[in-house]
């Protein structure tokens, strides 16, 4: 309940909070101070450190801006052809690379491609209002539209977009600001005038464009988490705590995993799609999602013109990132391949079994990163990161270090603690029993509730806390009204990333906020539907191709060995 406390209301960081057990446990005599340190490293963590080899370098390289440049590429600009370019990229690149550093990577892109928008609907008012009436004070104070406008300063990240008063640019006062401009003028921070400049001079297709856009790519980012185990921090979670609390259950792994959830994610993706579409640009998709040339506006073709220039900047492909595109492959199919289920996987090759698992071929790919170098052999051409040094590795430490979550290894780490201290103590079990009267409820029912309060709650408190306080409650469930876990936890982890209503809900919403496009209302409006949206397909796919997938329909042998056990 401490540690709860401290999670929810976040009085101390997340990581601090999760050391809770660490000294409290052992003070009270639950657990030796070496068996819960042993809890604070796991399997999943050394998955998670191979994982961030790998998207190290696919940063470092720029591999994820080429990814999302060239699918927006073949989407085009039509507005919602634009808005379902952008949500494929992002849920491909947010299956393997966390949320926030998914959302982070491609909203300077869809900043940019926004700005353009927004410059060539500027022009072209400004060039129908010329042709409308002829201007008798180019000053702009006439109080009619002029050739120039008052002093308004807007900064929008990456890059800025400048209105100067008396300093014409292609015919209207615009200007593209380099990002540093940025940073040095303003120090980092958005001054409080953007409102006024979407209040007077943006028309109303161009709010609806910019709400739909950014928010499509945090709803995309979280749906593309739930696909692989790796996708986000609460699958490793669930992984870890189910695999702890039923060690004879060989039934979750990457394979599975995937199988389950892809489907989902594509249902979601699509529904979402739909429901954005709807709520912000209607419902004339003949106009927004047409993909013929003769009905793309002059707008729209400038628009791509400004996303090609921003593909060819990136220049042919380079030796780094074949490498990288490489292992990445390489990962995916080893992991897929390692106990796929219906064919003997790679592990059955060695003669002891049970001893690799996922984290043995992310540690054994990312550690290969830092001994690559990033010069191509037997070429005279070098990178820019490795002129000094010819053997310059694709990673260094700082570039893993930089993008490690410590701060989330300490808090599943806390989690497993916590789970160890309930199993020794018996509180599972006292859970359990206080419980006993939901049994009358069929498994679905109780599912669903699961999911509605996880969903509810995730709205207001961190994901990771949330799904940790919840796992060993909704296990003991399980087992005390004779369902399959299964049954509870695996809906339960995919909702609990279902946090979109509110900027707090989740990083990627809060990185999205600072945009400026969208407020508070829009986020609970969209982030409402998407919630409802997700739950029903969660519910529908756990029911239907979940039940032969994971042998729902029985209460497992594993789960009544740990059922007894617990007991006893």
């Amino acid at each position: 309940m401490v540690t709860a406390v401290y999670w929810v209301s976040e009085a101390v960081p997340l990581g601090a909070a999760a050391l809770v057990p660490a000294f409290l446990y052992p003070l009270f005599g639950v657990l030796k101070s070496s068996e819960v340190a042993a809890e604070y490293c796991k399997d999943t963590t050394l998955l998670l450190m191979g994982v961030i080899c790998l998207a190290a370098s696919i940063e470092k390289w720029n591999l994820h801006k080429r990814i999302a440049l060239r699918m927006v590429m073949i989407a085009g600009a039509k507005p919602g052809m634009l808005v379902l370019g952008f949500m494929c990229c992002t849920v491909f690149l947010s299956m393997w690379l966390s949320n926030t550093s998914t959302t982070a990577m491609v909203m300077p892109i869809a900043e940019a491609v926004l700005q353009q928008l927004i410059c060539t609907g500027l022009a072209e008012n400004h060039e129908d209002s010329e042709t409308a009436e002829s201007p008798e004070d180019d000053s702009g104070t006439s109080g009619r539209p002029g050739k120039y406008i008052q002093n308004v300063f807007v900064a929008m990240p990456t890059p800025t977009l400048t209105i100067h008063r008396n300093e014409e640019v292609n015919g209207f006062g615009l200007k593209l600001v380099s990002s540093q401009d940025f940073i040095t003028h303003t120090n980092g921070h958005l001054p409080q005038v953007r409102p006024f400049f979407y209040g007077e001079l943006m028309k109303q297709e161009d709010h609806m464009i910019c709400k739909c856009l950014t928010l499509s790519i945090t709803y995309a980012a979280t749906i593309g988490g739930l696909i692989t185990i790796t996708g986000t921090s609460t699958n490793l979670i669930f992984a870890e705590q189910f695999n702890t609390r039923y060690p004879d259950a060989k039934v979750i792994n990457f394979g599975t995993w995937f199988i389950f959830s892809f489907p989902i994610a594509i249902i979601m993706l699509v529904l979402t799609w739909l429901w954005l579409h709807f709520l912000f640009l209607g419902c004339n998709f003949r106009e927004t999602c047409s993909l013929s040339k003769k009905r793309k506006t002059r707008r729209e073709m400038l628009s791509e013109k400004r996303i090609h220039e921003e593909y060819a900047k990136l220049g042919p492909i380079s030796y780094p990132e074949v490498v990288t595109g490489v292992f990445f492959i390489l990962m995916t199919l080893l992991w897929f391949t390692r106990e796929p289920g219906f064919v003997p996987g790679w592990t059955s090759l060695f003669e002891k079994k049970g001893y690799r698992t996922d984290a043995t071929v992310s540690v054994f790919l990312g550690f290969l990163l830092f001994l690559i170098p990033a010069r191509r052999p037997f070429s005279s051409s070098s990178n820019a990161d490795s002129e000094s040094d010819p053997l310059a590795p694709m990673i260094t430490w700082k570039d893993f270090q930089r993008l490690m979550p410590w701060e989330i290894v300490i808090l599943v780490g806390g989690g497993y603690a916590l789970a160890a201290g309930c199993k020794v103590s018996g509180l599972s079990v006292w859970i359990g029993r206080q419980l006993e009267p939901m049994s009358g409820l069929p498994p679905w029912a109780v599912t669903l509730l699961a999911c509605l309060l996880v969903s509810g709650v995730t709205e207001f408190a961190s994901n990771p806390a949330t799904l940790t306080v919840f796992l060993p409650i909704l296990s003991a469930l399980s087992e005390t009204l004779q369902i399959n876990p299964l049954h509870t936890l695996i809906p339960s982890t995919m909702c609990v990333s279902f946090g979109v209503m509110l900027p707090v809900g989740n990083p990627p919403n809060a990185i999205v906020f600072s945009y400026g496009h969208v407020k508070i209302s829009d986020m609970v409006k969209a982030g409402f539907g998407v919630n409802l949206i997700g739950v029903a397909v969660v519910m529908l796919a756990i029911t239907t191709w979940g039940v032969p997938l994971f042998d729902l329909t029985e209460f497992p042998a594993w789960a009544v060995a740990r059922n007894v056990t617990g007991s006893l």
